[in-house]
């Protein structure tokens, strides 16, 4: 019996014994499978996270395989075409664009620092041709320009609803650069200036801008007046200190002291400025708050912003005085407007109208390459006397050391 019972006793503790034995076992197999299950999700998790990174980027960033062997030349990630040399200095072919003003001006401020240019660079003259709606005088400007491509480029600012319907073969052939509505004397005048040489600065080859009217006619030919305008030191914009209510008059107090009454300058609306002096027009921030706030009717805009700014910062590049001939004697606020009855050739040949002035420091009899106003009927008359008296078509070379065509 006794052994019975401590047989029995034995086995109460081996049996008593087994059970830790059991629970850490079933611990550690609960333990692994939680780790490997933390491991399965954090791997699920990197998958699909690495996955909706991967369809983003290919998706918005449109991702394309570089090629090793040419690395200087960049990638667009837009339009599938890689950034060149020439992509940055072609013009379009088209001057619209959907920029506003403020991303005009800031893209057309933006000019290279370094000297020179890694390419060959023919500079060109831009004319500029602020209009209400059509060019009458369109087939005048069509012969001036015949066989003198690439030495110039053209730019239209017209009323926002003018549509206009040049053909393929003009020069005035999409032309027309993205306008707003223009009221005479006011900021809204300055603006579309400021518009128009923006819109010329974008392409690169742009040396020189010539503003005009659709009123305005050339006096001489293209290669003539494309070495005068080249050739100089200065550039054409009047900024006259003039006494008087139509001068110093205008000026108001409120404009220091950014600008004061001795920095008050005045100069005919219609200019010819170099690149420098275009880039600087469209960078200002400071002067045209001012113009725009206190120089109203009778104060002019057009008169008075461009001069006055630029003879503040520029004064020894300005020649003071303009390429555009225009008749004030008949008095009022408007100049004389010639019809198709005063247009002969005597008339034509007296047009120039100054004794004498200034070209590079020295006495000239050349003083003047365009004018106006005239109306649409002159049409008519001045393309048949154009050939003669203006000698459209002349090449550059021809002009080179010989100012007088008449």
């Amino acid at each position: 019996m006794k052994v019975m019972v401590m047989e029995m006793e034995e086995g109460v503790k081996e049996n008593g014994a087994s059970p830790p034995k059991s629970r850490v076992t079933n611990q550690s197999r609960a333990l692994l499978s939680m780790r490997l299950l933390q491991i399965l999700l954090l791997f699920l998790v990197l998958t699909l996270g690495i996955s909706v990174v991967s369809i983003h980027m290919i998706k918005f960033l449109k991702i394309q395989r570089l090629d090793p062997v040419a690395p200087i030349t960049l990638l667009s990630t837009y339009n599938h075409e890689t950034v060149t040399l020439d992509s940055f200095i072609r013009p379009p072919l088209n001057v619209w664009h959907t920029m506003n003003d403020s991303e005009l001006l800031w893209r057309a401020s933006i000019e290279p620092q370094r000297n020179g240019y890694p390419f060959k660079r023919v500079p060109k003259l831009a004319f500029m041709f602020l209009a209400k709606g059509p060019l009458p005088f369109a087939p005048l400007w069509e012969k001036f320009f015949k066989g003198h491509e690439g030495l110039y480029s053209i730019y239209v600012h017209s009323l926002p609803s003018y549509k206009s319907d040049f053909s393929r073969s003009s020069v005035f052939y999409r032309r027309y650069i993205p306008s707003q509505a223009v009221a005479w004397g006011e900021m809204s005048m300055g603006e579309a200036e400021r518009r128009l040489l923006a819109n010329a600065l974008l392409d690169i080859s742009n040396e020189w801008f010539v503003l005009l009217s659709e009123s305005c006619i050339p006096l001489r030919g293209f290669g003539f007046i494309y070495n005068y305008v080249s050739e100089s030191r200065y550039s054409f914009m009047g900024a006259a200190d003039e006494e008087g209510p139509d001068g110093r008059g205008r000026y108001r107090t409120e404009m220091e002291p950014e600008v004061t009454l001795s920095q008050w300058r005045k100069g005919s609306q219609w200019f010819e400025i170099n690149r420098k002096l275009a880039v600087e027009i469209v960078q200002d921030t400071t002067y045209y708050p001012k113009f725009k706030e206190f120089c109203r009717p009778p104060c002019y805009v057009d008169e008075h912003y461009f001069p006055t700014m630029l003879s503040m910062k520029h004064r020894l590049l300005l020649a003071n005085r303009t390429l555009t001939w225009t008749d004030w004697s008949r008095g009022g606020a408007h100049p004389a407007t010639f019809s198709k009855a005063d247009i002969t050739e005597s008339f034509l040949k007296k047009l120039p109208g100054a004794k004498s002035c200034l070209y590079n420091d020295q006495q000239s009899q050349i003083c003047y390459l365009f004018a106006r106003k005239f109306a649409p009927s002159a049409l008519e008359p001045l393309l048949q006397l154009a050939p003669k008296i203006l000698e459209l078509g002349s090449n550059i070379s021809s002009t080179r050391h010989s100012w007088f065509l008449f």
